[in-house]
């Protein structure tokens, strides 16, 4: 598995190179510039066409205006919002999330782009079942230019990196999350939460994209409305420390030059530099809102409009909602409730830890730390875990502790954190089974500074407990049901929108073969589809490995967004491109547009019940 490991942090070294980023944000640039600032667009006018002001049941496709930036939405606002941006801040700190907000903002311009070309080149002879995307996009533009052969093939790219996220970020990494999150409070075995997980996502997608519309259409809303007012709660509650949280986020998420300073590591946070914090809130920001990776305009595609910029514009809302509100949200959350940079949840006595090196059966050496067993957990940590009676600990609980080693550019320092897991030592109480680890040169303990002589033992939240545990610092308790129940629909609706996304590709694929081998072809999809979300739990679980040192294949925030990054990062590499060659034509579409909604060529009707709209009714 170290050796899947090394090719995968290798590949995504290139496919997430400092150019790439660069490119990246100057595209979101140039698009912001030549649409003339459409962010004020979708905020205006495509707020009114998602109300249905503009809804015509005549026009051509399968769902509504409202239904189609749900089901985008769906797919954007999930455990993105909630174990991807804990990722950013335990890994960037506060700075990255300044870089989410960049992202966010330029990602606006990038959407409307991308679902305007899609727009544009949909194919509606299906009305129940309309196919658009940056596939069909690349291979019927350069078929205008009588190179059908050679845009056939980077249409074929496209839909392989397609897939290849679809399994990753758009399936293992909320699979993942929830079955990590519901253990964690509720001692579910992970593969329960796989098979239940299997069973909801597979009885929806079935049913196609209207079903799917339909789901996400009632879902999302409430789903985000739920989350926001217990996030407002909480800011609420440490109203006081918001406006430090701000200008911390700012000053950590600037270059020097430019006034900013790093922050300092403390508590569980072992700091960043300027460009891991910025990468970081890129990577995250890019992972939540999905801008520029193609896959939104596959769900626009099945609007029912006429006019592909206003679909386009509605898609424009998405990095609005998904970033600049719910990932700050979460954000200020973790920030503000100190859940980031948290206190150890006990110490134990330096003098008694044991740091010696080993050889592994390669004999590769490694190092091996024994500790003390543990004691009582502080009274903080009781509180915020609910504990009333006992130690507080609990068999298989993740922790980790600090260490010095070799210096690490990202962070500015030379610290690195060692995991474990608590296990029960008979009757003597419980301690922790540490991995072992490689470091050059040897490593130091790290003593803590607020308990001389002592080494601090943390708590390890990866994801989206590390948002449930923020919740919990503030009200005990609300974090394990709000985090939990937010992250099963969350999930859920993710993979059902990135489900239909793979189908799509699959439909790009073999649609040559008639209809039979595509109906197939995407049944076949469909259950490898629901099978890989059993697959992801089953690997999170402790199972491989001797008795004495058991792993898993997923185990870590670390290793999760290992494989997150690499679904990322090739889907951008296959459709930045796509819309740079066709970006021409999505603004001349968007200009003209414009000039007719500002010259009063189009007309608004009454508005339909928000019933209506919510159920797709106004288009049937």
């Amino acid at each position: 598995m170290d050796v899947v490991n090394g090719i995968i942090e290798s590949a995504n070294g290139v496919l997430f190179h400092e150019v790439v980023v660069f490119v990246l944000l100057a595209t979101g640039i140039l698009f912001t510039i030549w649409s003339r600032f459409a962010q004020y667009r979708a905020l205006s006018h495509g707020v009114a066409v998602t109300r249905g002001l503009y809804d015509d049941p005549d026009d051509p496709g399968a769902i509504n205006h409202f239904q189609a930036l749900s089901a985008a939405l769906s797919a954007t606002v999930g455990l993105g919002n909630i174990g991807g941006v804990a990722l950013a801040i335990a890994l960037g700190g506060p700075g990255a999330v300044l870089w989410m907000w960049v992202i966010g903002l330029v990602g606006m311009a990038l959407k409307i782009t991308e679902v305007t070309q899609s727009m544009l080149y949909r194919n509606t002879s299906d009305p129940d079942n309309p196919h658009g995307g940056p596939m069909f996009v690349v291979r019927d533009g350069f078929r205008k230019w009588g190179l059908g052969t050679l845009g056939s093939m980077i249409g074929g790219i496209f839909v392989i990196t397609l897939l290849t996220s679809a399994i990753t970020g758009g399936n293992m990494f909320q699979a993942w999350n929830v079955a990590d999150v519901t253990r964690q409070y509720f001692q579910i075995p992970q593969v329960v939460t796989g098979i239940v997980l299997s069973v909801i996502v597979g009885l929806v997608i079935i049913g196609g994209i209207k079903r799917i519309g339909s789901v996400a259409g009632k879902l999302v809303p409430a789903m985000c409305v739920m989350y926001v007012l217990a996030a407002i709660f909480v800011l609420l509650v440490n109203i006081t420390e918001i406006p430090a949280m701000l200008l911390l986020i700012v000053r950590s998420g600037l270059p020097t030059w430019l006034g900013g300073s790093a922050v300092d590591p403390g508590g569980a946070f072992m700091g960043a530099s300027f460009g891991y914090a910025a990468m970081w809130g890129i990577k995250r920001a890019l992972f939540s809102s999905e801008a520029g990776q193609g896959s939104a305009p596959i769900a626009h595609s099945a609007a029912k409009t006429d006019e592909p910029v206003r679909e386009g514009v509605v898609a424009g809302l998405e990095p609005f909602v998904d970033t600049l509100v719910v990932c700050t949200m979460t954000a200020l959350v973790i920030l503000s409730t100190g859940a980031w940079n948290r206190a150890p949840e006990t110490y134990v006595d330096s003098s008694q830890v044991s740091v010696e090196q080993i050889t592994d059966e390669q004999g590769n050496p490694l190092w091996e730390i024994t500790t003390p067993n543990l004691g009582d957990m502080t009274d903080e940590a009781k509180r915020v875990l609910r504990i009333v009676d006992g130690p507080g600990w609990s068999a298989e609980k993740s922790v980790f502790m600090l260490m010095n080693s070799g210096e690490n550019a990202d962070q500015g320092n030379s610290l690195m954190r060692v995991s474990g897991t608590v296990i029960r030592d008979g009757d003597n109480g419980w301690t922790v089974d540490w991995q072992s680890f490689e470091a050059d040169p040897a490593p130091q303990l790290v003593q803590a500074p607020e308990q001389p002589g002592q080494i601090g033992i943390f708590g390890d939240y990866a994801g989206a407990s590390l948002t449930a545990h923020a919740f919990d610092r503030t009200t005990p308790g609300l974090g394990m049901w709000l985090v939990t129940l937010a992250a099963w629909l969350f999930a859920i609706s993710t993979m059902i929108s990135w489900s239909y996304y793979g189908e799509q590709g699959v439909v790009y694929l073999f649609s040559r073969g008639g209809v039979k081998v595509t109906n197939s072809a995407v049944l076949l999809y469909k259950l490898i589809y629901c099978l890989l979300i059993l697959l992801t739990t089953l690997a999170s679980m402790q199972l491989f490995g001797p008795a004495e040192n058991k792993r898993a294949l997923i185990g870590t925030d670390a290793e999760l967004d290992m494989w997150t990054t690499l679904g990322l990062g090739v889907m951008l590499w296959a459709n930045i491109p796509i819309m740079l060659i066709f970006g021409s034509q999505a603004m001349k579409a968007y200009h003209h547009y414009m000039g007719k909604l500002d010259r009063g060529e189009f007309k608004a009707h009454e508005p339909p019940s928000i019933t209506d709209v919510i159920e797709g009714h106004d288009v049937e």
